[in-house]
């Protein structure tokens, strides 16, 4: 178009601009010639050969609404891209476009509204102060025999006992579920084993059987969590009564030279020596997350000190992604996803209205981040991201097999500057936090 638009812009909230456009009205006449010219062309009226009927006619067949909506269908996208380009603005969705004013012979007045992307208030990090965990992550000799017990555990006797439940026994157990008074059969099961521990049994039931004698019945109150994978029962109190059959006892093997020479494959040839690679192996994972909370907790006070007006538009991709997601897993397992919100009890309206706050906090965090990386010049270049893939791929066999492939892939080189880019973000806030 040769004439000029005219635009003025104004900021909105949650990072929105409005456009107020102006149509020369020169190019509103072309446009209407134009869009004439093309039906005329295809149009098929009778008394003509097709293509031949005068524009008059044809016009006056469409009618005065069909021919302005070509018009607008023609002429908008194009006046909306001039308008962008000439204010210097990039969209994150399609603008959302009111015609205010159309017709021949007159300028056309538009009003757009266009999601951006959102400008970050970044916090001062001198002044953000990260206080220390208010635990310990201290490996204690009984954390230590923990996990040695743990390491044990797959070569152990199981020997049937005649005395009561204790903690770590297998019971051998009727259980009947009752639920308002009715009991479940569904639910219920007859000399099912199970080990009474936390992570195996309902902590309820944990607590009621050790004790318990041969026949003797123990009744426990419960509630079901509303995830329960029975949709009659999620949410509901219930009564559990169990009656131990049989109890069976675990018997760990010794923790001597032969053993530990055993289970790590001759790597350590006495059991003191297994037991402190045992302990350095949890202190390196103790180590590991208090890294994790002091990451978390100056992420968060970055985050809570900086300000960002986060976009619906960008809050709706968030959850749309999200949700095709959860579909495709649901898949996986063989369920769809209407009747996995059935389940829930939630329609589509409801779960993307549970998931926004979530969803818009996440965001705030990727921005906030984003911009602290660009402000500390932390955006890797393509030479560092082919290096880190490649220290990736060293430590990981599967990603050392696909390596040539990766390194050609724009998708995966993206993911991994994203992971890179991360990585550098929370060295630096641990850096300047002195956490």
């Amino acid at each position: 178009m040769a004439a000029e638009l005219s635009v003025v812009t104004e900021r909105l909230p949650k990072s929105q601009v409005g456009m107020n456009i102006e149509v020369p009205a020169e190019v509103v006449d072309a446009t209407y010639d134009r869009v004439l010219n093309r039906l005329a062309s295809r149009a098929k009226i009778e008394g003509f050969r097709p293509g031949r009927a005068p524009r008059a006619l044809v016009e006056a067949r469409l009618g005065p609404a069909v021919l302005r909506e070509e018009v607008v269908e023609t002429m908008v996208p194009d006046v909306i891209r001039q308008a962008l380009d000439k204010e210097s603005i990039d969209p994150i969705d399609n603008p959302d476009v009111e015609v205010l004013e159309l017709e021949r012979g007159k300028p056309a007045k538009l009003k757009a509204t266009i999601s951006v992307m959102p400008a970050v208030d970044l916090g001062d990090m001198d002044k953000i102060k990260v206080e220390p965990p208010d635990h310990s992550h201290e490996v204690t000799d009984e954390m230590l025999e923990r996990r040695l017990d743990d390491l044990r555990e797959p070569l152990a006797e199981i020997t049937p006992v005649e005395r009561e439940v204790r903690q770590g026994d297998i019971a051998v157990i009727d259980i009947e579920v009752e639920v308002d008074g009715t009991v479940v059969e569904s639910e219920s099961r007859k000399s099912t084993e199970a080990e009474v521990k936390e992570g195996v049994l309902l902590p309820e039931l944990v607590a009621v059987l050790p004790g318990t004698f041969l026949d003797e019945t123990r009744e426990a109150k419960v509630t079901f969590p509303d995830s329960y994978s029975n949709p009659d029962l999620a949410g509901k109190d219930a009564a559990i009564r169990v009656t131990v059959r049989g109890v069976k006892e675990k018997l760990l093997p010794p923790l001597d030279d032969a053993l530990a020479k055993s289970l790590t494959n001759g790597k350590q040839e006495t059991a003191e020596a297994y037991r402190q690679a045992v302990r350095e192996e949890l202190e390196e994972s103790a180590h590991a997350v208090v890294k994790m909370e002091r990451e978390e907790a100056v992420v968060k006070a970055l985050v809570d000190a900086s300000s960002v007006d986060v976009p619906d538009s960008l809050v709706d991709r968030e959850l749309t992604s999200q949700l095709e997601s959860l579909e495709r897993t649901l898949n996986r397992q063989g369920l769809k996803l209407d009747r996995y919100l059935q389940y829930l009890d939630r329609s589509m309206e409801q779960w993307m209205a549970d998931q926004r706050p979530e969803a818009e906090a996440r965001l705030k965090v990727d921005l906030v981040l984003a911009e602290f990386a660009k402000r500390e010049g932390l955006e890797p270049s393509d030479e560092d991201v082919i290096k880190f893939l490649e220290e990736q791929a060293e430590q990981d066999q599967e990603l050392k097999t696909q390596l040539k492939e990766l390194k050609k892939s724009t998708s995966a080189r993206r993911y991994f500057a994203s992971r890179l880019r991360r990585r550098r973000v929370l060295d630096r806030l641990l850096q300047i936090a002195g956490a």
